[in-house]
């Protein structure tokens, strides 16, 4: 082992948790800011050694004790490690008892507190500890109220607040409770502004810009809607993905997420030579998914990569049904049937994507190979493909009510995508039509069909500024129980009621 090498083991490792005997300040030296930096492009060895280092240096800085959190709340956010989650718990509870040394005439000291609750909170959702995560929520939501109160002034309030009332304004019917006995109240396009506030008054060098980046980043697509707005962003000279994992993960979610699989595919190949790469099998299953929606079969062999490297029990059973649909879709029905048995057996359904895919698992029946085709198709932007295929089925080879739904779905998905590029507007007319028939199809089934239908109506409306029409279609999309995905679609539907509520105030 090289010599500096070993010396910065031995400083890593020798060295006491936290040594804070005296009132502990809360400077962002060079060393936090290198440490910040390297947590939030995913290089997490160089980052504990920039806060070794400040350690040595500042025994007594409490900005390190803050900033060595965010290894463990990225680390096991992204990874879902239960193992890791429960190695890194004590350490993870000793900074909260550390950060008792600071003084609380400082804006630091609740916002640190808060923050690192709210960490905690992330984790405890990821991890599906759904009490914990309420009440760690509600600690950093009271925090950060009372920093407001004595430091109104200090701008970084609005980092976890606007998150907070974001996240809050857009709560799906089945969690409102938890708003209204905790007394916060939310909004959406509030919050986002608060993040927007920051973002525009402050640059890269200032602590914790580059997570208020891109949590703007995040309210901006998934809660406002504002999906070309925040690609275009991802695609100009501000947003740099080389050398940055964390921007690479984040570009080729929102990428899969707004149907440009190919420029995810890209991204992610470009970063598969970047040191830390294979420390995240999320790479592989997104790689996998890019790959899916272009009916390519290698999509199998990325998804067999995140199923060996994963240690988490999360999209196990959605990854081996993505499986079996590449092989489905190809007409390699033996290795379908083999992955969609794998689907029955491995993981855990405590997500909404492994729900949906233990259901499938368990149901012993396929989808119509031609309208899976289509549907992956769609889902990677491919629509001119898409549109063909669709156009060559005739209704009545069409076994099932599912299969009906979902024809009708994708039918309409691809009008509305289409009706969304220059000169393309009449073929809004064309979706909604579809939209309503999946929606008769699809009315009473598990299946999402109906729900994302009257969701997707709602969204068209609200493009075309027919306020009290999207409402109504929103209202119809929560009011549909007990369907695959209820968590993510109701979520949406009610960030939709949020924004337009908001806009008529």
């Amino acid at each position: 082992m090289p010599f500096k090498t070993l010396l910065h083991t031995i400083v890593l490792f020798t060295l006491p948790l936290w040594a804070c005997a005296a009132q502990g300040s809360y400077t962002y030296t060079e060393n936090c800011a290198r440490a910040y930096n390297y947590f939030m492009s995913l290089h997490m060895a160089e980052g504990r050694l920039a806060i070794a280092q400040e350690r040595q240096a500042n025994p007594d800085n409490l900005m390190a004790v803050y900033l060595a959190d965010y290894e463990d709340c990225i680390l096991l956010l992204i990874n879902c490690d239960a193992t890791e989650y429960k190695a890194r718990a004590g350490k993870m509870d000793e900074r909260l008892r550390i950060l008792a040394n600071g003084t609380s005439s400082s804006p630091w000291y609740r916002f640190c507190y808060a923050g690192m609750h709210l960490h905690r909170a992330i984790i405890n959702i990821r991890f599906g500890e759904q009490y914990k995560a309420a009440f760690n929520f509600r600690k950093s939501f009271a925090l950060l109220r009372e920093n407001q109160r004595l430091f109104p002034s200090f701008a970084h309030n609005n980092i976890i607040s606007g998150l907070q009332e974001a996240v809050v304004g857009s709560l799906p019917g089945s969690y409102k409770w938890l708003a209204a006995v905790f007394g916060m109240k939310g909004s959406v396009k509030k919050g986002t502004d608060k993040l927007a506030a920051f973002v525009h008054s402050h640059n890269a060098n200032d602590p914790l810009y580059t997570e208020t980046f891109l949590y703007y980043l995040y309210t901006r697509f998934y809660l406002l809607a504002e999906k070309d707005q925040v690609w275009q962003i991802l695609n100009s000279d501000a947003y740099v993905t080389k050398g940055n994992l964390l921007n690479t993960f984040v570009k080729a979610n929102i990428a899969l997420d707004n149907r440009h699989s190919h420029e995810a595919e890209v991204v992610l190949k470009e970063a598969a030579g970047e040191p830390g790469f294979n420390n995240y099998p999320i790479f592989e299953y997104q790689l996998g998914y890019a790959q899916l929606t272009q009916l390519d079969t290698a999509a199998a062999t990325h998804f067999g990569r995140y199923l060996r490297a994963n240690q988490s029990d999360v999209y196990i059973k959605d990854a081996w049904q993505k499986s079996a649909f590449s092989w489905y879709a190809a007409g390699m029905n033996e290795k379908a049937t083999y992955c969609r048995k794998m689907a029955a057996t491995e993981g855990t359904a405590r997500i909404d994507a492994d729900k949906q895919a233990a259901r499938f698992a368990n149901s012993g029946s396929w989808p119509d190979r031609t309208v899976l085709r289509a549907r992956l198709l769609t889902e990677g932007g491919y629509y001119e493909r898409a549109l063909a295929i669709l156009q060559g089925i005739q209704k009545t080879q069409l076994q099932n009510a599912a299969d009906l739904a979902e024809y009708h779905y994708r039918y309409a998905n691809v009008y509305e995508e289409m009706a969304r590029m220059p000169g393309k507007g009449h073929y809004f007319k064309d979706a909604l039509a579809q939209y309503r028939e999946a929606i008769t199809a699809g009315m009473g089934r598990r299946e999402q069909y109906a729900a994302r239908a009257a969701l997707h109506t709602g969204i068209i409306y609200e493009t075309l500024n027919m306020h009290s029409e999207a409402l109504k279609a929103y209202n119809d999309c929560l009011n549909m129980p007990d369907h695959d995905f209820q968590n993510s679609i109701d979520q949406q539907a009610k960030s939709g009621i949020n924004r337009i509520e908001n806009r008529n105030r």
